[in-house]
């Protein structure tokens, strides 16, 4: 959910600058992401969810109610986000933010923008899924939890289905 918030955020925040007008607008933010970057915060923040969300999937394959939420989550996560950012957006960051100023044509600049643009869309359909499914999981880890210490989850429903 942290990473979710994050991408929505570089999304509202960022993107309408960085992808307003390449190449000028990818020059602009070279000049403006100096000291750190989404490159800089992604990456790590990627690798701990994951392994926070495996972490998740082994603690809570005991209990079905839970897994059926958890490992979905885990596989959307692993593949949405973190292999398709990896495979997709790593080597469209080198072009329009690592390779030297000048190096590719406009045309091919706005080409690839365009691309990581669409392409974004599928990163944040899957940080909403992962969310959607992981938070699930949570109350249903939860409402087990209480059922299980003899507290009423509901009245009239049991914790696990």
């Amino acid at each position: 959910m942290i990473s979710m918030g994050g991408v929505i955020a570089e999304t509202v925040m960022l993107y309408p600058n960085i992808f307003r007008d390449p190449p000028a607008s990818l020059v602009l933010t070279r000049e403006f992401i100096v000291a750190a970057g989404p490159s800089d915060f992604f990456p790590p923040l990627g690798l701990s969810t994951v392994i926070g969300a495996v972490l998740a999937s082994l603690l809570t394959w005991r209990t079905p109610s839970v897994r059926r939420w958890i490992v979905p989550a885990t596989v959307v996560f692993v593949c949405a986000e973190f292999l398709f950012s990896a495979l997709f957006f790593w080597p469209r960051n080198t072009i329009m933010f690592v390779d030297p100023v000048g190096t590719h044509s406009a045309a091919y600049l706005r080409t690839v923008a365009a691309e990581f643009e669409t392409g974004h869309w599928v990163r944040v359909v899957g940080g909403v899924v992962t969310s959607g499914l992981a938070f699930t999981g949570l109350l249903r880890w939860h409402r087990d939890r209480v059922a299980s210490a003899g507290g009423v989850v509901r009245p009239g429903v049991t914790a696990s289905p």
